[in-house]
């Protein structure tokens, strides 16, 4: 099991959403969390939450997608505190865009901060961890990281490629001391809706109805999602679902590998495949 308390954790995209909720009861375990985003504002709100909840917090300012600026916020970490003992690599965006229409522009802004900034968040905190000879590194996938969605080209791939990323890491890492766990979260009630990109043809008022709908949907809470993914790192677990629609739509797939988008998304066009399946993770 990973004892949280007196550990060094680190949380990206820690400004709102699921990273801000998992700061929080980091903090509550005991934790001293070190919490980044590029979100100034929100990242000073994440903080004093944190403080309220009694915990000990430092902050910094960081666009993952920059490699190097994630390898000197890590060293930043060692010099200040050692090193990290917990890694939570969760910052991400969403695009929602056709094939056709996906510009490559957008399809690279999703993959360097959804994909390389996990990539690089766990490269740089690796030797840390290796030098302390335990730890535990967990990147925060999506469901949609175990099923493809319409419109959702950008966001699967790089939630595909984080869960194939986190399997790999985790096979060698096996009697390191290094726990690896990959997070999907279905529909938990976070920004990431909203501040997704859509594709220019699509109207303000659209966008609108997509984030009321996606608001309507998401059954789960941060703070749900959040405690979720402590039990998931206390017990060790390499997998971690959140919601009960996750589990569901696990199992459906796992029955339906190669016919479930036939029965989910009949009809769905343009962002409609997009509008009753979006699963917020960050």
């Amino acid at each position: 099991m990973t004892d949280i308390r007196g550990k060094v954790a680190v949380v990206t995209g820690a400004a709102s959403g699921i990273g801000r909720a998992t700061a929080i009861a980091l903090a509550r375990e005991g934790a001293h969390v070190a919490i980044a985003d590029v979100d100034r504002t929100g990242l000073a709100d994440t903080a004093a939450k944190v403080t309220e909840a009694g915990g000990k917090v430092s902050t910094y300012l960081l666009d993952v997608s920059s490699r190097e600026a994630v390898y000197a916020f890590a060293q930043e970490i060692e010099a200040q505190f050692g090193g990290a003992d917990i890694v939570i690599n969760n910052a991400g965006v969403a695009q929602v865009a056709s094939v056709e229409e996906l510009s490559y522009e957008d399809f690279e802004w999703v993959m360097n901060i959804d994909f390389w900034g996990m990539v690089y968040g766990t490269k740089a905190f690796l030797p840390q961890l290796r030098k302390k000879g335990a730890g535990h590194i967990v990147n925060v996938s999506s469901i949609f990281g175990l099923f493809a969605v319409p419109t959702q080209a950008a966001y699967n791939s790089a939630k595909f490629a984080i869960r194939g990323f986190t399997e790999a890491l985790r096979h060698e890492m096996r009697g390191s001391g290094i726990v690896v766990s990959c997070v999907h979260p279905g529909g938990v009630k976070t920004n990431v809706m909203r501040n997704a990109r859509f594709l220019q043809s699509v109207q303000t008022t659209v966008r609108e109805q997509a984030a009321s709908g996606f608001d309507r949907l998401a059954r789960t809470t941060p703070d749900q999602a959040a405690q979720t993914i402590i039990k998931g790192i206390k017990k060790n677990k390499p997998r971690i679902l959140i919601g009960m629609d996750a589990h569901i739509l696990d199992w459906f797939i796992r029955l339906l590998p190669a016919s479930y988008g036939k029965l989910m998304f009949r009809g769905a066009g343009g962002t409609g495949g997009l509008l009753g399946t979006m699963g917020g993770d960050n």
